[in-house]
């Protein structure tokens, strides 16, 4: 069995029967609190001070499977659905996300006009509801699917909602149906941070371009985001 421990930018991998660490991964931010997978043992997610969720596997820690990124400022917490596919997190900038396990982009934004910094977010057990702790001084409760029915469904709702559900997973790829289901509502001060955002990662892909051009061939390292923000894994 093992634990990890996450102290500023160091995330410690540790054997229960040993008092040594078994590896130490070294980030160039820090490290807020990280959610084990209930079904994959051996997966891990991190909540990091620069926007960010990396997807990591303790086996190789040298590069995360995946990078999550929808928020725009510090994520302060984060939790797995007891289920696996999915987590929800919670960030400094007012607003919860759930996203998908294997996907980098978020399904769902929840917020609130009297919502304030989010500091903790709790997946319940039986998989419908999150439950978020702001400095709003209540909790609020949120369905894990913004759009399922509460309640006994008879037989023909249960067939209704398999037959949309099917409809949409057959024409996913088509323009109208993906923007539907990627369309968001956010409020005005997480949108302009967004742009503001884009904005500035634009400029600096194009930095990244412009030094590959005027450099010599291998003089300019090419750094894919995953491995951005990894400074040395130590074992």
């Amino acid at each position: 069995m093992c634990m990890i421990s996450c102290t500023g930018p160091l995330v410690v991998l540790y054997v229960m029967k040993q008092a040594t660490p078994l590896k130490k991964v070294i980030l160039d931010m820090r490290t807020n609190t990280i959610c084990w997978n209930p079904m994959e043992a051996f997966i891990f997610t991190a909540a990091n001070e620069d926007y960010n969720l990396h997807n990591f596997d303790m086996h190789a820690l040298d590069t995360p499977l995946i990078v999550h990124m929808d928020h725009v400022s510090a994520v302060l917490d984060v939790d797995c659905s007891p289920s696996g596919k999915e987590f929800v997190s919670a960030s400094f900038d007012t607003s919860i996300l759930i996203f998908p396990v294997d996907k980098s982009r978020s399904r769902e934004v929840y917020h609130t006009k009297r919502m304030q910094h989010v500091i903790c977010v709790k997946w319940t057990s039986d998989s419908k509801y999150i439950m978020c702790g702001s400095d709003e001084i209540n909790i609020p409760l949120w369905k894990a699917n913004a759009s399922e029915k509460l309640g006994v469904l008879t037989s023909q709702e249960n067939a209704a909602k398999d037959y949309n559900q099917k409809l949409k997973d057959q024409f996913h790829h088509h323009p109208h149906i993906k923007r539907i289901a990627c369309h968001h509502h956010l409020p005005k001060p997480i949108y302009s941070q967004i742009q503001e955002q884009g904005i500035m990662t634009e400029a600096c892909r194009r930095k990244e371009v412009n030094s590959l051009k005027q450099s010599k061939p291998g003089f300019v390292p090419i750094v894919s985001e995953k491995k951005k923000h990894i400074v040395v894994v130590v074992k």
